[in-house]
């Protein structure tokens, strides 16, 4: 007698359709747009298993997301691939609610 199949059968077609093969489409997740700062922003979620390999720095908090680590990319809709950063989804969430941070050596006077 053959093993037991726990799993459901696929049911015709695709899970995931093909979405035009950009390259974007190699982070996989569903990208939307969202408006930020007066401007059309395209927005994608990385899962972890899609990040490995690489770290970046999240211009949110300036921190670095390490390798693995699900979060998001975004880029002005009408930006080119440069135009590309990776946030943490808290830093992305919280965006308007930062103010600029300014960069001050330990003994300099606050004005």
């Amino acid at each position: 007698m053959s093993p037991r199949r726990n799993r459901p059968p696929k049911r015709g077609g695709e899970k995931f359709p093909e979405t035009g093969g950009g390259d974007g489409d190699r982070y996989g997740g569903f990208q939307r747009t969202e408006t930020w700062q007066g401007e059309e922003w395209a927005v994608r979620n990385v899962a972890g298993a899609s990040a490995a390999g690489k770290r970046y720095r999240c211009p949110g908090c300036d921190q670095e997301i390490p390798s693995g680590v699900p979060h998001v990319v975004a880029w002005p809709e009408y930006g080119g691939v440069d135009d590309r950063r990776h946030w943490h989804r808290a830093c992305w969430n919280a965006k308007d609610r930062r103010t600029t941070r300014v960069q001050r050596s330990r003994n300099a006077p606050r004005h």
